[in-house]
């Protein structure tokens, strides 16, 4: 599945302000890491577990505000955590994911609870529109809309694709631009060359990490030249943003 790019958004935050948090299980490593990667990108915070008693911890110490959930674990299946996730947080909603398709499937985990539910092969964005509705119904938040990033004094604005730091505008390429929202819609978190090849150019370049050193060096110009640097390189990890300091 490929995450796609989104051109603005709208915000779904909870009454408070605070940033609403998604637990992700599911034990198929790749397809939890593009869900936990399309979720951080709306704005969220996420974490994930690859089994049901790592769901439970991880429940229990996340206290998350929804919950994406696997049927098929390794160690129990999807409607046995469902009891223990109510056991420790009895209102949170749950989107269940499935490949099964038979109709008392879908039965059994609605009935056992279950809020929602998507059928593999599903597309990443009707997950997330599927959570954003469970969210809003539950009341758990609300949605806004906001266009504007920001970073320490870097502001990129979605909408219009206005770019400054410390009020100067800053001119950016189409592809430059999409790097730099790709970073600051995970601020102060490395991103891995594939990560980035995946979002900006989705393989279309055919997989070559140098072309992301490449515009690492050009966004580095723009956006660093005689300030105190924001985008730093973790050696054989990636690329992170962050506060210049």
């Amino acid at each position: 599945m490929k995450v796609t790019s989104r051109q603005g958004r709208s915000e779904t935050i909870k009454p408070d302000g605070s940033t609403v948090r998604v637990l992700v299980v599911d034990d198929e490593a790749s397809l939890a890491e593009l869900m936990s990667m399309t979720l951080r990108y709306e704005g969220w915070d996420v974490r994930s577990a690859r089994d049901g008693a790592g769901a439970v911890r991880s429940a229990r110490e996340f206290r998350p505000d929804a919950v994406v959930l696997d049927v098929m674990l390794p160690d129990m299946d999807g409607i046995a955590v469902l009891g223990r996730l109510r056991e420790e947080l009895p209102q949170v909603p749950v989107l269940f994911l499935t490949a099964r398709d038979a109709v008392e499937d879908r039965i059994a985990g609605l009935t056992a609870g279950g809020d929602d539910y998507v059928t593999k092969p599903f597309s990443l964005e009707e997950v997330v529109a599927r959570l954003r509705g469970l969210i809003r119904r539950t009341g758990t938040a609300a949605v806004r809309s906001e266009s504007t990033l920001v970073v320490g004094d870097l502001t990129l604005d979605e909408d219009s694709h206005d770019v400054s730091r410390a009020g100067r505008s800053i001119h950016l390429t189409s592809t430059e631009f999409e790097l730099l929202r790709f970073l600051m819609r995970n601020p102060r978190r490395v991103l891995s060359k594939a990560q980035i090849l995946d979002r900006v150019w989705s393989y279309d370049f055919g997989g070559k990490a140098n072309v992301v050193e490449l515009y690492i060096s050009y966004l580095r110009r723009k956006i660093d030249a005689g300030r105190p640097p924001m985008i730093h390189t973790r050696r054989g990890a990636g690329y992170l943003i962050k506060p210049g300091e």
